[in-house]
């Protein structure tokens, strides 16, 4: 199985697993510094730069040498065995710097630190500090207590947090794409994920924060926005003073007439609560990115059950009809699990038809991994050999793959408005942007065109994952 990795000039797609993001102060500083690594979903990326600037305003600044650092952070995810297992590793590495300098204070947040708890203080003894995806607030209390000796924690999860008065320091910022969180938590109960345990409950962020933040960012010369939330289609927040209330749908289209030129994308849909009245503002307005990621987890119903997604197959594929209906350019794309519990051959079937029906742009894809807490964990055998596991992924990715390609071959030829985000990873001659679909195109640069502006770029070949053609 390929994982994708996340860089930090990269924007990060939930539910992508990664490698690390440090970040750095670009002038001296002479006050402490902090070191930070993000892993998981695009939450924790934005998380990480409301840390950045809660501990801004006690006087730390970012550094990207790990060696030179009085605080070392890792923002971790647990949707996944693997990825708790990658922090367990930087934290020996962390902790081998800490023998050479005792003073460096080690802590971890997010979504590990609040399954784990104290775990990770008393007995496996790898850090000073346990923070809470709830508790960022909290971050320069818990530091003095640890650097009086003392372990600081603070896992409480709340049903009012959402961080809308702080200002996210961008980290390692292209200075073109940001993240904006418009709620927190989770109320969908699915049986495989450690989310609801680890975020807590849902709570929608106040709309003019949202709007506030989106300005601002616009002024600063950033061109896109990703609206960030576990369930972005359940946010609903309600003016206290008028008793008015703002759905998705509205709380998009308001974000979109921030300016034209502001591309706005968004991420997560449930299938279950995504609506024609979404869709229909995606339609309207160009600058909302034609674009859903619309996870499925799985094609079969009896599975969809059993992992209380709430919705069937049939379901699940009228919403993509109502999408191509609605939205003709629109691409889709997904989550996928293979192997869940009882899972059986013809049911892995319907998840490979799925795909070709839906013909995702791409896909995340994943065999199943047992977490601990989780309704699966409590009622349902892990009977799955892992050697079938890995085999119906293959085959799922196999079928992506095959799927992605024949999509992108149908673009050769096509012309496309690109946003260009920077120099391509091979070559500083050539532009890398993303189109409207999302998908990355690779172009030469000319005269016409820098970073932060839209340009014409015509498709002439393709990989299965990245378009490459010339202005036009």
């Amino acid at each position: 199985m390929s994982v994708n990795t996340i860089s930090p000039n990269k924007t990060v797609d939930e539910s992508r697993q990664g490698e690390a993001f440090a970040v750095v102060a670009d002038k001296p500083h002479e006050g402490p510094l902090f070191y930070i690594e993000s892993y998981g979903c695009a939450m924790n990326f934005s998380d990480s730069e409301i840390v950045a600037s809660i501990l801004g305003e006690c006087g730390y600044a970012a550094t990207r040498n790990m060696e030179e650092s009085d605080l070392i952070l890792i923002n971790t995810c647990s949707i996944r065995e693997k990825a708790e297992d990658t922090v367990r590793k930087r934290l020996r590495i962390f902790n081998k710097l800490k023998k050479k300098r005792p003073g460096v204070l080690i802590g971890v947040l997010g979504c590990m630190a609040e399954r784990l708890k104290t775990k990770l203080l008393e007995q496996e003894k790898l850090v000073d500090i346990v923070v809470g995806p709830d508790a960022y607030r909290d971050l320069p209390k818990l530091i003095n207590t640890a650097t009086d000796g003392e372990k600081g924690i603070n896992v409480h999860l709340s049903r009012e947090e959402t961080y809308a008065d702080i200002s996210p320091v961008r980290l390692e910022s292209n200075g073109i794409s940001a993240f904006i969180s418009i709620m927190r938590g989770c109320d969908n109960m699915c049986s495989f994920c450690v989310v609801p345990f680890t975020r807590g409950r849902e709570r929608s962020r106040d709309t003019f924060s949202i709007i506030a933040e989106a300005t601002a960012l616009f002024k600063e010369g950033y061109r896109e926005v990703t609206l960030l939330g576990q369930n972005v289609d359940s946010y609903k927040w309600s003016n206290p003073e008028t008793e008015e209330s703002v759905n998705f749908a509205q709380l998009l289209e308001m974000v979109a007439q921030v300016d034209p030129l502001l591309r706005v994308r968004f991420s997560t849909s449930h299938p279950k609560d995504i609506t024609d009245e979404v869709l229909h503002t995606i339609a309207k307005y160009d600058n909302i990115c034609k674009y859903i990621h619309l996870p499925a987890q799985s094609g079969n119903s009896r599975i969809l059950k059993l992992m209380n997604r709430t919705y069937d197959r049939e379901w699940y594929m009228e919403r993509v009809e109502a999408i191509r209906r609605i939205i003709p350019d629109c691409a889709i794309s997904s989550d996928m699990i293979t192997g869940f519990c009882t899972e059986t051959e013809e049911e892995h079937q319907d998840t490979l038809s799925l795909i070709e029906f839906a013909k995702y742009s791409m896909s995340y894809m994943f065999f199943y991994s047992e977490r601990p807490g989780t309704l699966a964990a409590r009622k349902y055998e892990d009977d799955i050999p892992l050697d079938v596991k890995k085999r119906r992924l293959s085959e799922v990715i196999e079928v992506q793959h095959r799927v992605q390609l024949a999509l992108n071959q149908k673009d050769i030829g096509k012309t496309f408005e690109v946003l260009i985000e920077g120099d391509s990873k091979r070559s500083a001659d050539e532009w890398r942007g993303r189109n409207s679909q999302n998908t990355m195109m690779i172009f030469p640069k000319t005269a016409v065109g820098q970073p932060g502006e839209y340009v014409m770029v015509k498709a002439l070949s393709t990989s299965t994952t990245t378009l490459r053609g010339e202005q036009v």
